[in-house]
């Protein structure tokens, strides 16, 4: 081979070497680029401005969008502004890019189990339900709703117990009858406001005040935080303290929506639910004999009930889940099981 050759032979292998070196440059630069696409998520509930669930969100998003550089921004719509409910859920299912912050009822329709598990009457503390959504039992559930498309980032941001707000002191399921409470549209809230001995009525949470003021209903079951929050105490000055269920939303997104995302962000997005729904239960307990004090000096009266007899009321709630609903047969022994395990660890 002449000398003429050679030289042309590396010329071509530099001018090849150049061309691999150009095109791994683009794709390094196209990865780069991909991480700094910006992803923008509706979050939607139906709390108002004065609420801690409220408040908590927007603190949430606030730190997101901090802590991703502005590429993960998360509008958040109170109020039922946007899809709520099974709707809401609806959407995350189908892989919007969308947020839904509701009840964990509501994954009953995906996961039948998740309805027992903030079922009636059940938990006596915000304790027990935090250890209780620890368990493998309720980590089994998580891992199922992501099989059907929903990756679930909190089920404790913790807002009370719920309880009878009406104009007639309670004590016993004999005492519900003929009432008309306002419920949310879950079918475990509407089951269990008829098992306790009331008409459940599902309304819009802004129809609500409005219908106890025009007699539509007699009053409604929420939290001590709802009832300062929207004022609801105008309305109705008597609470019975049943504790039927514990006011508590989780935080759910699309399994699609959330992998698309970096795992740097998705660090970021699971880590800051999960801090707020523990600050904000935090701030729920802190603040809680202060909002009591706050309604008794607006009028408003509790009085504490028999909560066995409303027990053994509202147990065929859990019955019919499992023989008409798709739970698990036995889903309620084993959660009373594992109550039981945490009651005495402590």
């Amino acid at each position: 081979m002449n000398m003429k050759k050679i030289v042309a032979l590396l010329l071509m292998s530099v001018m090849m070497l150049a061309l691999t070196g150009c095109g791994g440059s683009d794709k390094k630069d196209e990865k780069a680029a991909g991480s700094d696409k910006k992803v923008v998520l509706k979050l939607s509930h139906v709390f108002s401005p004065d609420e801690q669930l409220y408040k908590s969100m927007e603190l949430v998003a606030e730190r997101i969008k901090k802590k991703t550089n502005g590429r993960v921004e998360i509008q958040c719509f109170g109020q039922n502004q946007l899809a709520c409910y099974k709707d809401g859920l609806e959407q995350v299912a189908n892989g919007a890019n969308f947020i839904s912050v509701e009840d964990p009822s509501y994954l009953g329709d995906y996961v039948p189990d998740f309805k027992p598990l903030v079922g009636p009457m059940l938990y006596q503390s915000y304790d027990e339900y935090e250890k209780m959504i620890e368990t493998p039992l309720v980590k089994d559930m998580e891992k199922k709703a992501e099989e059907k498309g929903i990756k679930v980032l909190a089920l404790d941001y913790i807002f009370g117990f719920r309880n009878v707000m009406t104009n007639k002191v309670i004590t016993k399921p004999e005492d519900m009858k003929g009432l008309k409470l306002r419920t949310p549209g879950s079918k475990l809230f509407i089951d269990t406001i008829n098992a306790m001995g009331a008409t459940a009525t599902s309304l819009p949470f802004s129809e609500t005040l409005s219908g106890v003021s025009q007699g539509v209903v007699d009053g409604l079951e929420g939290s001590e935080f709802t009832n300062i929050g929207t004022k609801c105490y105008e309305h109705v000055k008597n609470v019975a303290t049943t504790k039927h269920f514990l006011g508590t939303c989780g935080v759910y997104i699309s399994t699609k929506v959330f992998n698309s995302l970096s795992p740097e962000d998705q660090k970021i997005v699971a880590e800051e639910f999960a801090y707020g729904g523990k600050e904000m239960t935090k701030i729920s307990t802190e603040s809680y004999n202060k909002v009591y004090k706050e309604l008794e000096s607006k009028g408003v009266k509790f009085n504490d009930v028999n909560h066995a007899a409303f027990e053994k009321a509202t147990e065929p709630v859990f019955k019919q889940m499992e023989e008409k609903e798709g739970a698990t047969p036995g889903i309620y022994e084993k959660l009373k099981a594992e109550l039981a395990k945490i009651r005495a660890a402590k």
